[in-house]
């Protein structure tokens, strides 16, 4: 019964877990598809923004603000997202995942 009880809170916690790392790999793949838009560097925030916004509707990303995108000039055009993620698990206690993800655009001319 032991055995069982702690399995069932690791389980709990995975499930909590899941939905906060599975909107991230969807924010990730949303970051790539801007990336591999030809001439992405060219694109303006607010174009860029309309990108990521589409995806993350269609994938229910919800932790995401516009306040969350920079883009980034560092030897290139970098699009970062950082964002936080704070869920209650019980009572008082909240599960918090930081998240803070980066991808180089491309100079590639629009053809």
């Amino acid at each position: 019964v032991i055995v069982l009880a702690i399995a069932g809170f690791f389980f709990y916690i995975g499930a909590q877990l899941f939905p906060v790392y599975s909107e991230y790999y969807a924010v990730k793949a949303a970051m790539k598809l801007v990336q591999n838009t030809p001439g992405s560097s060219r694109l303006s925030p607010e174009q860029i923004w309309i990108i990521l916004d589409k995806n993350f509707n269609i994938s229910y990303v919800d932790s995401v603000k516009r306040n969350n995108v920079e883009v980034e000039r560092k030897n290139g055009y970098f699009l970062r997202i950082k964002y936080e993620v704070r869920k209650p698990l019980m009572y008082n206690l909240d599960i918090v995942a930081k998240f803070d993800h980066s991808v180089e655009l491309t100079r590639a001319a629009v053809d």
